[in-house]
């Protein structure tokens, strides 16, 4: 497993690394997702990402369970705050900060994560107060670095220009070879500030494994058939999209790749990309992935994908 720096931070995350937002909130039973982080650990996975929002709570909790067998050197830990953990705890006010940082270090059996995320920007608070309640966490020792996820540029720019705060070290965006929006503005601005990607849905849900084919019911044991995985990959499986994707398995046979590794090396092939964030509901499915680290893409691969997703591509 290969690693590469966290923006300025100094750290060193894995190239893969283990999400939890649909798996460990509820979708996947218990001991297989505690198989799963043990796989991570065994393939060679420091970084964990997961957010107090995943089932309100329970990935978590169920993390939190996990690694306390582990030395906490280890392992690096990302977690995120922002949306609504009951009807009245949401956003990026001072309170929510102080209050749901002590609550996810509860549930994560820790007095620190590495990394505290904004899961998303909110309108609704002034930015000043944000920066200055998260700035307080790290100097509270309760976070070692800052990141966000799925911030506009704009305001990535602004909260950069404000005095006294501390610096973010990762941005957290969707980044996959369907959806480079990110490579619009985002990842250009990170590149000059020190700020690394750490991308979720890097397999596109899992559409760009190939295993959905258009026309057909999806199998039975993957997230689109899930009725509590599912409700976020609808527009992924549109049939114009699917019958792009089935044209890069020869792609990724010609390169000696499985379609996974192929998928993953294209989003790492960005140097801005510390790391892939990959969900997984079976240990296999983590050392597939993992197996993705250090594969370099030619040139000629680069530009049959481009060729194969034509349109479908969302920049």
């Amino acid at each position: 497993m290969n690693l590469r720096k966290l923006g300025s931070s100094g750290i060193d995350v894995s190239e893969i690394s283990l999400g939890s937002w649909l798996t460990y909130s509820g979708g996947v039973e218990r001991d297989r997702a505690k198989a799963c982080v043990e796989a991570a650990f065994d393939a060679g996975i420091n970084f964990i990402d997961t957010a107090n929002v995943y089932g309100r709570g329970a990935s978590e909790t169920l993390l939190g369970e996990v690694l306390s067998g582990h030395d906490r050197s280890s392992y690096v830990l990302a977690t995120k705050v922002y949306f609504p953990m009951s009807d009245t705890d949401r956003g990026l006010s001072a309170e929510q900060i102080h209050k749901q940082i002590d609550a996810s270090l509860r549930r994560l059996q820790t007095d620190h994560v590495d990394l505290y995320q904004c899961h998303r920007y909110d309108s609704h608070t002034p930015l000043e107060e944000t920066m200055a309640a998260l700035t307080e966490v790290v100097r509270a020792g309760k976070a070692r670095h800052i990141g966000f996820s799925e911030w506009p540029a704009e305001k990535i720019g602004e909260s950069l220009a404000l005095p006294g705060v501390e610096r973010w070290v990762s941005s957290q965006p969707q980044y996959s070879m369907l959806w480079r929006a990110p490579e619009a503005e985002v990842i250009p601005l990170c590149e000059r500030e020190g700020i690394s990607q750490i991308v979720w849905s890097p397999l596109a849900q899992g559409v760009l494994t190939g295993k959905y084919r258009p026309g057909q019911p999806p199998p039975p044991d993957s997230r689109a058939a899930s009725d509590s995985m599912g409700g976020f990959i609808g527009g992924l499986v549109e049939p114009r999209v699917l019958e792009a994707v089935q044209r890069l398995p020869p792609i990724a046979e010609a390169a000696g790749l499985t379609m996974v590794q192929l998928a993953l090396a294209w989003v790492l092939r960005q140097q801005n990309v510390a790391s892939a964030i990959v969900g997984a509901s079976r240990p296999e499915q983590v050392h597939a992935n993992a197996s993705a680290s250090g594969v370099t893409l030619s040139a000629d691969t680069l530009a049959a994908i481009d060729e194969a997703l034509g349109d479908v591509v969302v920049r």
